[in-house]
C-alpha cells in the first residue's frame, strides 16, 4: 500500500459514517421507522446519482481492462437502485412515493457537490468515489445487524441493498485503489483533499437527515 491510499484510509477511518450521530442510533435501535423513512428517501438521491459518478469517471479512462472494471461497477450501480426502492418499501415508503420525492434541499446540495467531485482530475474523481465505497461494507453490515435486532426486519426486501453493498464495495473499492496506486507524487495533495472532501459531504448529507427527520421530531 502507498503513502497516498495509507493517508486516506486514514481520513476514512477518521470521518467514518458509522461515528455519525445517525448510524450509531440506527445501530443502538434508537431511530423510529419515522426517522428511517425520511432516511430512506433522502438517501435515494444520492443511490440514483452514483451511477453519474461512476459514468463521469468511466468517460476519461483509456486503459481498456480498467474501463472494462469501471463499467462493470457502472452496470451493478445502476442495479443498486431497486433494490433501495424495496428496502424503503419494506418500512413503508411506497415506490410512487420515493421515486417521486425530489429530496430536501441540503441533500441536493451535497450529492451535486459530490458530482463536481467526480468531474474533476482522474484521480481525484477515483479518491472521491474510493471514500464513499471503501467504508461501504462495514457499515452495510451494522446496518443489518440493526434492521435484525431493533426493527425485526429479516426478510430479503428490507436487507437485499445491504446485503449487496457488503459484498460488491469490497471489489469496487479495490479498482479504485488499483487505479489511486498510479497516481502521480505532485498530485498527492489535491487528490487526499477530494478524499477528504467526499468524506465530509457523505456526513454533511447525514446531518442533513438528523436535523430534518430526527431532531425536529425530539425537539
Amino acid at each position: 500500500m502507498n503513502d497516498l491510499i495509507r493517508e486516506i484510509d486514514f481520513e476514512i477511518e477518521k470521518y467514518s459514517l458509522l461515528k455519525h450521530d445517525f448510524y450509531k442510533m440506527w445501530s443502538e435501535g434508537k431511530l423510529t421507522v419515522d426517522h428511517l423513512k425520511g432516511y430512506s428517501r433522502e438517501y435515494f438521491q444520492l443511490v440514483k446519482a452514483v451511477p453519474s459518478y461512476v459514468e463521469n469517471i468511466a468517460s476519461v479512462v483509456t486503459d481498456p481492462l480498467t474501463k472494462k472494471s469501471i463499467n462493470q461497477n457502472l452496470k451493478e450501480e445502476y442495479e443498486h437502485i431497486e433494490p433501495w426502492i424495496n428496502f424503503a418499501g419494506s418500512i413503508g415508503v411506497s415506490r410512487n412515493d420515493l421515486v417521486n420525492y425530489n429530496g430536501s434541499t441540503e441533500t441536493n446540495n451535497t450529492v451535486w457537490q459530490l458530482h463536481d467531485l467526480t468531474k474533476k482530475s482522474l484521480y481525484q474523481a477515483v479518491a472521491a468515489m474510493y471514500a464513499y465505497e471503501a467504508q461501504l461494507p462495514k457499515i452495510s453490515g451494522s446496518k443489518i445487524d440493526g434492521l435484525k435486532r431493533f426493527y425485526n426486519m429479516n426478510n430479503d426486501d428490507a436487507l437485499r441493498y445491504f446485503q449487496i453493498h457488503e459484498k460488491v464495495d469490497v471489489i469496487h473499492s479495490e479498482v479504485w485503489r488499483n487505479i489511486l496506486q498510479e497516481t502521480p507524487v505532485d498530485k498527492h495533495e489535491p487528490v487526499l483533499n477530494a478524499a477528504v472532501r467526499s468524506l465530509e459531504l457523505q456526513n454533511e448529507l447525514l446531518d442533513c437527515v438528523q436535523e430534518k427527520y430526527v431532531r425536529a421530531t425530539t425537539c
